[in-house]
């Protein structure tokens, strides 16, 4: 009978180590949990930034001007139309943007 009572206690014991080990496990990652979440904003702001600046769709203000030029000669002649490129066409793309209004901007925090 005491044989059945030690094999009970040790299966008791044996349960009660496991729970304190998952208690300190998870008592560990909640106390560096602050350390793994900084770390990880840090590395998606440092990703934000190696893409650019910031966009704002509400205030941006975008203007984009293309200017395309070329020479060309159209002739016709014995019902035939004839085209002619005498220079290579050249395409010119202007792009300005603005942020109006970064004072009143809200960029959480």
């Amino acid at each position: 009978m005491f044989k059945h009572l030690n094999r009970k206690r040790q299966k008791g014991q044996s349960t009660l180590e496991y729970a304190i080990l998952i208690i300190i496990i998870i008592g560990a990652l909640l106390s560096i949990q602050v350390y793994i979440k900084r770390g990880v904003q840090g590395r998606l702001k440092s990703a934000t930034d190696d893409i650019g600046t910031q966009f704002s769709p509400g205030n941006t203000n975008v203007v984009k001007r293309m200017i395309t030029s070329s020479r060309s000669a159209d002739t016709f002649q014995d019902g035939v139309q004839r085209s002619e490129l005498l220079e290579a066409e050249t395409t010119l793309d202007i792009m300005n943007s603005d942020v109006m209004n970064i004072q009143q901007e809200y960029w959480g925090g």
